[in-house]
């Protein structure tokens, strides 16, 4: 049954809360869904009432779509069981689960799929858009363990799509975002992995930092596929090191000593889901918050050195690779499969009055990396062309879909890809 909160009422406030503290709008309804019946009626009842739907999961768009001023917000989080079946290593994920979720549920059976790497993530939004991880490099992204999807279109209607049944939205589903529809339910395929992790970061002083990035840079071209590397760049140090899932991991160690003074060492055995836990105080729901990103399939010397000159800001790097490219680049529309490294410079404040400073530095240190840059992650666009997450064909094809099963555009609060022809009832 679903519960409806307007302004005064207790809970609203708390509903309309999302991750970044910048996003201060105001729903003129907020329908808490239980089912997917549910969501289909508050769908029909947008239309009829001419109100613009967003869709909350876990709320961690940074431009805060989840939220339509003085329109519906579809909230999701009640929808948040999460069903393992061991044996079949399969779990079943209501559209409003947190990672966290996910994890503690596949975890009792030593199994897991490609997360994102802070719990109180959405499963939906991260997935719809792909869906890094630390196990993405064995079992690729998220959307590529995705057996099936239970969504709501445009419409009101319920559908359902796997590699057999509606198989072009099944493809588009696969890294296309929300565009298509409002997922209740996705089907994951599991794996074992036991219940083991390690987290390795040696840091070294900026100076030692072009060294340290290169040597890094050539020992990531061999690393195992249990291994993902990842990179943090301060303005006075750099931090390199890897992730392991599983027993081991240790074998890393000495080349990583080996590539320049180190000034602090972490190598830290840890539980599978305290790994993915570590961030969630650093990625609360306080601060105010701006980000960019892009995908980089090298890293020359000079982009080391771009990386290198940063505004007094910060960023990090993530390896792409393994499974993630095994993935023909037509068989979903997930892009850039080629990605090497994903680069992202983030960062959150508390003052209103920083905003315009904090913005511009990071826009300044992302346009400086940008000639280095081949597109970027459609979860991580951030005023950016939709054209930066898809290449033109990929984009046509989605075009296509999204005329399919969404021409009025009523789904337009994500990245949105606009439908191939304009009618009267597209929203704004």
């Amino acid at each position: 049954m679903t519960t409806l909160l307007c302004s005064g009422d207790q809970g609203y406030d708390e509903a309309r809360t999302v991750w970044n503290a910048m996003i201060d709008r105001r729903p003129a309804v907020i329908a808490r869904c239980e089912s997917t019946e549910d969501v289909a009626a508050a769908v029909r009842f947008a239309r009829t009432n001419g109100l613009e739907i967003g869709v909350r999961c876990g709320g961690h768009n940074i431009a805060g779509l989840a939220v339509p001023d003085g329109g519906l917000m579809i909230d999701l989080t009640p929808m948040n069981a999460v069903r393992v079946d061991p044996e079949r290593q399969l779990a079943w994920v209501q559209g409003g689960a947190l990672l966290g979720e996910l994890d503690k549920a596949a975890q009792q059976y030593g199994l897991a799929t490609t997360a994102g790497n802070v719990s109180h993530t959405g499963v939906g939004g991260l997935t719809l858009g792909g869906g890094m991880g630390w196990l993405a490099r064995r079992f690729g992204l998220a959307c590529d363990n995705v057996a099936s999807y239970e969504l709501v279109t445009a419409d009101g209607s319920v559908v359902r799509a796997s590699a057999d049944e509606n198989p072009e939205l099944f493809w588009g589903l696969r890294g296309g975002g929300g565009n298509f529809g409002i997922v209740t339910s996705f089907e994951f395929r599991l794996h074992q992995v036991g219940t083991r992790a390690l987290s390795v970061e040696f840091t070294y002083p900026a100076s030692a930092g072009f060294e340290v990035l290169r040597g890094w840079r050539e020992l990531n071209a061999n690393a195992p596929r249990e291994a993902t590397f990842t990179a943090s760049i301060k303005p006075d140090s750099i931090t390199v090191g890897y992730v392991w899932v599983g027993e081991g991991g240790y074998a890393l160690l000495p080349a990583f000593r080996a590539l320049g003074p180190v000034s602090d060492e972490v190598v830290e055995e840890t539980s599978y889901l305290e790994l993915q836990t570590r961030d969630d105080n650093a990625q609360g729901h306080r601060y105010r918050r701006y980000w960019k990103g892009h995908y980089f399939k090298a890293l020359p010397d000079d982009a080391i050195r771009a990386l290198l000159r940063t505004p007094g800001v910060s960023a990090s790097l993530q390896a792409y690779g393994g499974a993630i490219a095994d993935v023909p680049d037509d068989d979903a529309a997930f892009s850039h499969r080629d990605t090497l490294f994903e680069f992202v410079t983030a960062t959150r404040w508390d003052d209103p009055a920083e905003d315009e400073s904090r913005i511009a530095q990071l826009r300044e240190y992302a346009a400086a990396l940008a000639p280095y840059a081949h597109g970027a992650y459609v979860n991580t666009l951030n005023g950016d062309s939709i054209s930066r997450a898809f290449p033109p064909a990929k984009l046509a094809r989605l075009t296509a879909l999204k005329t399919a099963y969404d021409p009025a555009n009523v789904f337009h609060l994500n990245q949105n890809i606009r439908p191939g022809e304009a009618s009267a009832e597209t929203a704004a």
